[in-house]
């Protein structure tokens, strides 16, 4: 599945909505406003929480948590490089890895080493736009809440 990711140029917190290819909204993202650390829900498009991602506090690199449905799924961590990002996730979901481009503009995210999910950050744009391909085998919401973990460590620029 296809989607497109657009965060609003101004925006109070982290609100956006996912479309997929056809531009039909699928999922909301609401980021808390006033808290330690980022904290951000995926909701369905009817409301109902999917995914909860709060930022740990206190690490010498990034690491996000993930929350499925109210239950520990992942955690996600910005390892040291110097030129390639790169991310390793210790998750009850399987091995997944996420690696990037020396720009990064492009990733890929692994599990056991296979590609399940495409990203791309577009260049020249003045908001925040990605495109993410994933595997219709993989769980949507997790999968987008990765790329949105991506976009919080490399690209907020509202901390």
């Amino acid at each position: 599945m296809r989607y497109k990711i657009r965060q609003r140029i101004f925006s109070f917190g982290d609100n956006f909505t996912i479309r997929d290819e056809e531009d039909n909204a699928r999922f909301e993202v609401r980021g808390k406003v006033f808290s330690f650390g980022d904290k951000l829900k995926i909701h369905d498009i009817l409301g109902n929480e999917l995914v909860y991602i709060e930022q740990e506090m206190f690490h010498l690199m990034p690491r996000f948590n993930i929350y499925l449905d109210g239950n520990y799924a992942a955690s996600v961590k910005k390892e040291f490089s110097l030129f390639r990002p790169s991310f390793t996730i210790e998750s009850s979901m399987g091995n997944y890895t996420i690696e990037g481009d020396i720009f990064s503009h492009e990733f890929e995210i692994l599990n056991n080493g296979r590609q399940v999910a495409y990203v791309s950050k577009g260049w020249f744009t003045l908001s925040d736009v990605y495109g993410a391909d994933i595997a219709d085998s993989e769980n949507q919401a997790f999968m987008l809440a990765m790329v949105i973990v991506i976009d919080q460590i490399l690209y907020d620029k509202k901390k």
